[in-house]
């Protein structure tokens, strides 16, 4: 039986409301502690039923969802948030293979933050997210795929794609993004890019 909560601990003007879902109990009481210290009210859910049932009831402005869960997928929670309640969403996940990627940005993910990350690389995510929230009021009601330079930033997507392939630790991982960045002149924010773009024509040839 899931458990979810509404965590007390938020101080008064909170700097908003976030919904994390994650089926790992460490990580979900790992996250939202981190972010209810940052100054943020989280709500939390250990699966996708609770976590539709908490953003109806509670109405976040932000949900930070893993992908890979027991029953509803971070996939299913985050279509039914984004037709239902126009709730945006950011995606917390281990996995970056080619699938995930499409997925993440058929959606229309404000990021995608691929672990292991701690709450220090976390919480920048989140702040970034809730500004482009607060420029763009009409966001949660995004009905269509957004762009692939409305996520966050690429490096950590990069990174993890880099990790997933090669078996490398995150440390690894960039040092190859740097490297590879550096071979061809170009800043390790644009060899991010041009990596995603690989990744998206693969997945998009893969279709067919």
């Amino acid at each position: 039986m899931g458990e979810s909560t509404v965590s007390d601990g938020a101080p008064a003007g909170a700097k908003g409301r976030i919904l994390v879902v994650d089926d790992d109990r460490l990580v979900l009481a790992t996250v939202t502690h981190g972010l209810a210290e940052a100054g943020y009210e989280v709500i939390d859910a250990d699966n996708g039923d609770d976590a539709i049932l908490l953003a109806r009831e509670h109405r976040p402005q932000l949900a930070l969802l893993d992908i890979r869960m027991e029953g509803k997928s971070g996939f299913d929670v985050a279509a039914t948030l984004r037709d239902a309640y126009r709730i945006p969403f950011m995606f917390l996940s281990a996995f970056s293979d080619e699938a995930t990627v499409a997925e993440v940005q058929r959606l229309g993910a404000l990021a995608y933050l691929v672990k292991p990350l701690d709450v220090g690389q976390i919480v920048p995510g989140v702040e970034a997210a809730f500004a482009r929230i607060q420029a763009e009021p009409g966001l949660g009601g995004a009905a269509s795929p957004a762009p692939r330079d409305a996520l966050a930033d690429p490096l950590p997507l990069a990174v993890g794609i880099l990790m997933h392939r090669h078996s490398l630790t995150r440390t690894q991982a960039f040092a190859r993004l740097q490297r590879l960045a550096t071979e061809l002149g170009i800043s390790a924010q644009a060899q991010a890019d041009r990596l995603l773009s690989a990744v998206e024509e693969l997945a998009r040839s893969g279709e067919g």
